[in-house]
């Protein structure tokens, strides 16, 4: 991993914990991620026409991204609903990159050096160890269920994306139909099924959606543009430093507790972000 890529990912990073703190302060977090997703559609459905589709081998890892997208919303608003942004956040990112580092050596023939894999052991620890190990038993099991599940698509789609942006041939087309797909679908229905709060929620929940899904869009695309240069799993792991900030907002600006321990939690994710660039 060149520094310019992993300079690139640490700044998509910030932009995910971002948005995603957005998402958690609203009272209504299906419907802020609906604008969120459309947001990134209306962004890039008006580029379709301009840019070459991707190639025909790539369609079916786009179409699955979609469909486990649509999971992961789906998982992600239920996990807020029910849960602290320091606790499910964390837990949810804090999954995928050993799976997805399974997952790539399965099918992507992604065989990684054994010191690669210790620095994702490490992030991976620290991401852990940031919900707080004495709190898990007594924390909301509901959102403990539905982050973990957000951590299984996370690394699912993440895999898909990475197959097909290679495939694809050109990386922003395929970029341009998953985001035009995905939010139009997701978007589309959770608007349909929510229009009855529709006008509480323009009065004051849809300027930070609008903000939400500018960051969405840029970190994402961020993300897989750096796949296609980048093994997937590395990728995974830088991304998932934005566990630090997100652990920080959740404290500090939405009033959810942190202790010593998820400090210390918190610099082994820095150590094994460190660890991560030397090994690559």
């Amino acid at each position: 991993m060149s520094l310019g890529v992993f300079l690139v990912v640490l700044a998509a990073a910030v932009l995910h914990a971002s948005w995603n703190a957005l998402i958690k302060r609203g009272r209504d977090p299906f419907l802020r991620l609906a604008v969120v997703v459309l947001t990134g559609s209306l962004l890039c459905v008006p580029l379709l026409p301009w840019i070459e589709p991707p190639r025909e081998e790539a369609w079916p890892w786009l179409l699955g991204s979609v469909a486990i997208h649509i999971a992961y919303n789906s998982f992600l608003c239920l996990a807020y609903a029910h849960g602290d942004l320091s606790l499910a956040y964390p837990l949810a990112r804090g999954l995928a990159p050993p799976l997805v580092a399974v997952l790539g050596a399965l099918f992507a023939d992604e065989l990684l050096a054994l010191p690669e894999l210790a620095a994702i052991v490490v992030v991976s620890a620290g991401i852990v160890a940031l919900i707080g190990l004495g709190r898990i038993a007594h924390a909301q099991r509901r959102s403990l269920i539905w982050a973990t599940l957000c951590g299984v698509t996370i690394a699912l789609y993440t895999l898909c994306d990475g197959r097909g942006v290679r495939a694809a041939g050109e990386p922003w087309g395929y970029i341009l139909w998953l985001f035009a797909l995905d939010g139009l679908l997701f978007g589309g229905a959770v608007l349909w099924f929510a229009r009855r709060r529709l006008a509480s929620f323009l009065g004051s929940g849809l300027v930070p959606a609008l903000a939400g899904g500018l960051l969405s869009f840029l970190a994402y695309a961020i993300v897989i543009w750096a796949m296609a240069r980048a093994p997937l799993a590395l990728v995974s792991a830088l991304r998932e430093s934005s566990v630090v900030l997100a652990a920080w907002i959740g404290t500090r600006l939405l009033g959810e507790p942190f202790g010593r321990e998820r400090t210390a939690a918190a610099a082994l994710v820095l150590v094994g972000v460190v660890l991560l660039k030397l090994a690559g």
